[in-house]
């Protein structure tokens, strides 16, 4: 028997034992890892050597009606990757509303400087207001 022959048998054997609620080596979770640890085999027999039977067991997961774990996990990376996107968003208008009150002052500032430089170079001239 091929090692990848075994590996596939051990896999499939602990995906029977997982979803029977009778881990043997894992904690029993229905994550990839845990069937790899339960399987005695590296992670990455399950995605680079035997993607097929790590689509199984994600079918077999969401057949009993539960999301798989990474599935979860990357939706609650989105969620928060929304908050911050829609806090990041009031932030930026925040900073667009100062920035032109900024420019604002600066040009009042420039004016002011104008009239207070001309008013300096020509002492004897007053400027009415």
């Amino acid at each position: 028997m091929s090692p990848t022959t075994d590996e596939r048998k051990r896999i499939r054997a602990a995906m029977d034992r997982i979803f029977s609620d009778a881990p043997d080596r894992s904690d029993g979770a229905w994550t990839i890892v845990a069937l790899a640890v339960e399987a005695g085999v590296p992670r990455n027999a399950l995605t680079q050597r035997h993607p097929d039977l790590r689509n199984e067991f994600y079918e077999r997961v969401r057949a009993r009606g539960q999301t798989p774990d990474h599935e979860k996990r990357l939706r609650r990376q989105i969620a928060k990757l929304k908050e911050l996107r829609a806090a990041d968003a009031v932030q930026i208008r925040q900073l667009n509303g100062d920035v032109e009150a900024l420019v604002g002052a600066l040009h009042l500032s420039q004016l002011e400087n104008g009239r207070l430089r001309s008013q300096h170079a020509h002492p004897d001239i007053r400027v009415l207001r």
